[in-house]
């Protein structure tokens, strides 16, 4: 076994993998729900909520609620999916964790 060779798969398997989260990171993915946008990056943070006027009524407060829920915990989902589809690509299949 070349131990060398090893080496020098793995760091590029580790720079495939940084680079594949950098890319994430910058990705925007999408979640909607009932004319509701939510707008989330790769790291799991929401960067914009669209809501259309005809959604906002006091008397509506928790169906919106609701619907707002839906539409981050979508986007979220859209993430996850895209997150070990890239990185189970680069890994070769490998399970390494945190990945």
């Amino acid at each position: 076994m070349d131990f060398g060779k090893l080496m020098e798969q793995a760091q590029q398997m580790q720079a495939s993998l940084s680079q594949i989260q950098e890319e994430l990171a910058e990705t925007i993915y999408i979640g909607k729900s009932q004319g509701i946008v939510v707008k989330m990056n790769g790291n799991n943070e929401i960067t914009e909520i669209e809501i259309p006027d005809e959604l906002i009524n006091p008397e509506d407060k928790e169906m919106l609620q609701d619907m707002l829920l839906i539409a981050a915990n979508e986007a979220a989902d859209n993430v996850r999916q895209d997150r070990e589809a890239r990185l189970g690509a680069a890994a070769g299949g490998l399970n390494i964790p945190g990945f």
